[in-house]
């Protein structure tokens, strides 16, 4: 039986800026801490990000007691790298000093030259030249564009050791930050691996562009610098960069189908420039603006389905007709539609859409139920992946097996976790703040031959002090918010409609912390009293190769 968890002797603490940031710096892989890196000294905001403390200082001394020399931008260093923190950054120390440093692509028993990019108060952050010797669980990436994409930045680490990373992280934020200490060892499970890390995902999204970026690993005997040339370009921007984009023709991230129309589309369009220009983002001028390609599974046969969405600037179906035609020849394409979007910038959700060849939607199906998907609908992106996590979210429930309960889905997208709860429930009240996405549910809840689930429209961090009153009480409450999590004034809702069970879906495990915390061991200062107590964290990698990482947390509430 899992250890339940209701924090007797907690450590104190102050929480400024509670709902902004998470005052934690998280680090896998050492044992030890870092010297001089202190959760006074970095904090991850709600993208996961590390921050300064507005009061942070900076390192003074070596762990010697010799003072720092600091480094400066610009400087090629040699460091040693520790750990990984959240969003994949490589913790490590310059050799000479033992200066903190964040590195880009660094990873842990990695020695590497890195190139100092920006320097704060109390750490700096630099950009990987060159391995000296190798991580411990070294890899040769299958992807040529690992290295400069962005993407997937965990790609050279092996597979079990990228899951190692991401449960000693989660373990480590839950212990911090939920202030759960040695108790998490009692409540945590281990991670689930995805069963198939690569061609994973039924949505990307690439580019038009008309600066083509080349990147440093493939210019390394002409020069030491990054090149950008004008001419046409379709693929993934630049790691922070929205003007710059890496070509490319195959990602290994999607079916072998989608990246036969990603190379399709390359290369029509390059002998097309002129006819199909690509969005210049600083003129404002040019045509294609986004590849989106989605793909899903026919009901009956499981055959595969692609749609294919051009994003452009204005709507002319004459221009897109030839390249349309070829598209339409790869035999899994079943949709081909037109979002227009004349807005300034490279946004891809469309104004208006147009069906130019075959179906307005196709379907995929989870744990028996059957899902249409539009081009702009919200959809987890590893539908096999997320059947196993809303059969964990099921088991988080810990559901009574006589139909007799009610659950309330908090920020339920498209309907697919309450959905697959309702033929064994009572009923499932939904609530999510996009119009579009309930529009979809309440469909979906059609299409499957549903009718004990209500979708309601509404924005969860605006809620009055009547939610309450909208719905009968619930016995279990599922909550699935976005990376900044719950926020204060729905935490309080939760505490006062004081259901049996609370099942938390969480993409960032630092905001999740942070609840957690609320939810069991309160809050003095806001006069938040913690009424549960956490049964178990279960990690769960939706995204191989990436740094991120869903939880699914079950609390149960103390009989008061």
């Amino acid at each position: 039986m899992l250890g339940a968890i209701q924090g007797a002797a907690l450590p104190t603490r102050s929480v400024p800026r509670l709902f902004s940031r998470a005052s934690l710096f998280s680090t896998v892989s050492s044992t030890q801490a870092l010297p001089s890196l202190t959760q006074e000294a970095l904090f991850l905001d709600d993208e996961g990000f590390a921050k300064d403390n507005d009061n942070s200082q900076p390192q003074k001394q070596q762990p010697g007691g010799k003072p720092f020399t600091f480094p400066k931008k610009g400087q090629q260093l040699e460091m040693f790298c520790e750990s990984l923190a959240f969003k994949g950054k490589g913790v490590c120390k310059i050799v000479d000093s033992g200066f903190v440093v964040l590195c880009d692509r660094a990873l842990p028993g990695e020695r590497l030259i890195a190139q100092i990019t920006r320097k704060k108060g109390s750490y700096a952050e630099a950009m990987k030249i060159k391995t000296i010797s190798p991580h411990d669980d070294a890899v040769i990436a299958p992807c040529e564009h690992a290295n400069d994409c962005g993407g997937c930045k965990m790609q050279n680490l092996s597979y079990s050791a990228q899951l190692r990373i991401k449960e000693k992280q989660v373990f480590e934020v839950i212990s911090r930050l939920g202030r759960f200490g040695s108790a998490s060892g009692t409540i945590m499970k281990g991670i689930v691996g995805c069963q198939s890390p690569f061609g994973y995902r039924n949505k990307m999204e690439f580019s038009f562009g008309v600066k083509k970026w080349i990147p440093k690993s493939e210019l390394e005997e002409l020069s030491q610098m990054e090149l950008c040339q004008d001419e046409f370009a379709l693929g993934l921007h630049a790691p922070g960069r929205f003007d710059k984009i890496l070509s490319i023709n195959k990602c290994l991230l999607q079916q072998d189908a989608a990246n036969k129309v990603l190379a399709l589309v390359q290369h029509f369009c390059e002998l097309h420039a002129d006819e199909l220009p690509p969005y210049n983002t600083f003129t404002n001028t040019g045509f294609l603006k986004h590849l989106v390609i989605r793909s899903g599974r026919e009901p009956e046969t499981g055959a595969l389905q692609l749609m294919v969405n051009f994003v452009t600037s204005c709507y002319d179906p004459t221009l897109l007709q030839p390249l349309v035609e070829q598209v339409a020849r790869v035999p899994e394409v079943v949709s081909v539609v037109n979002n227009t979007n004349s807005r300034v910038g490279n946004t891809s959700l469309g104004e208006e859409e147009f069906v130019l060849y075959g179906k307005s939607t196709i379907t995929e199906c989870i744990n028996g139920l059957v899902f249409e998907i539009s081009a702009n609908s919200f959809f987890q992106t590893n539908p096999r992946q997320a059947e196993v996590l809303y059969s964990l979210v099921e088991d988080a429930a810990t559901l009574k097996g006589d139909g007799s309960e009610i659950v309330l889905d908090l920020f339920c997208g498209t309907g697919t976790i309450g959905l697959s709860l309702a033929g064994r429930v009572k009923h499932v009240y939904g609530y999510e703040v996009v119009p579009e996405a309930i529009a979809d549910a309440q469909r979906n809840a059609l299409r499957n031959g549903i009718t004990n689930a209500t979708f309601v429209q509404g924005d969860l961090n605006k809620i009055r002090d009547n939610f309450a009153d909208q719905f009968p009480k619930p016995d279990i409450v599922i909550v699935d918010p976005n990376r900044p999590g719950l926020h204060l004034n729905l935490i309080r809702s939760l505490l006062k409609l004081r259901p049996e069970r609370i099942v938390y879906v969480s993409c960032n495990p630092a905001t999740c912390a942070r609840d957690l915390d609320l939810l069991t061991h309160g809050l003095p200062e806001t006069e938040i009293k913690g009424t549960y107590k956490l049964l178990s964290v279960q990690p769960v990698d939706m995204f191989p190769h990436t740094p991120h990482i869903e939880c699914v947390c079950s609390l149960e509430l103390i009989e008061v």
